[in-house]
């Protein structure tokens, strides 16, 4: 019985129509449903050949709101989403008082409104720190400082490659 059986499933493969894989080219993309040559690789999902190395914001506005947010301690700096928070920080002369800067640099192009500043004002009480309104004034003083310094550091910039 054991060789009827054995003999069967012989016939049976050697009359079937399955035919051996054919051989894959390295280079050669093989389809992630089939397994077949052709088609696209499981690894072309979600990345990009060459990864994108630059700045996805102004390098030059950059540079200058950390130049002007360095006078702070800072907290945090997120380079890839253009994010600088600094500390509390209170003056000796108003220790009652302390703000927190955050700096939102945006775009590539370097414009007026490539860059947006929060001020946090926080006064002391009894009860310790409350917050208070945000401080849009120096809001606007810091943005243009952030601007005026980023016009020194290109025009600083277009000097050296002139000389």
């Amino acid at each position: 019985m054991r060789y009827l059986l054995i003999s069967l499933l012989v016939v049976l493969v050697g009359c079937s129509s399955i035919k051996p894989a054919t051989p894959v080219k390295e280079d050669e993309n093989v389809s992630i449903f089939t397994g077949k040559p052709g088609g696209i690789k499981l690894s072309d999902f979600g990345s990009k050949s060459e990864p994108d190395s630059s700045l996805p914001v102004n390098a030059i506005a950059w540079r200058a709101a950390l130049d002007i947010a360095a006078v702070l301690p800072l907290a945090e700096v997120d380079t890839f989403g253009g994010t600088i928070v600094t500390e509390w920080y209170s003056l000796p002369s108003r220790a009652d008082e302390r703000i927190k800067l955050t700096i939102f640099v945006i775009g590539r192009e370097l414009r007026s409104d490539s860059v947006s500043v929060r001020v946090h004002v926080q006064k002391r009480s009894a009860d310790g720190w409350s917050d208070t309104a945000r401080d849009e004034a120096f809001a606007r003083q810091i943005e243009d400082l952030i601007l005026s310094r980023a016009r020194e550091l290109r025009a600083e910039s277009l000097a050296e490659i002139t000389d």
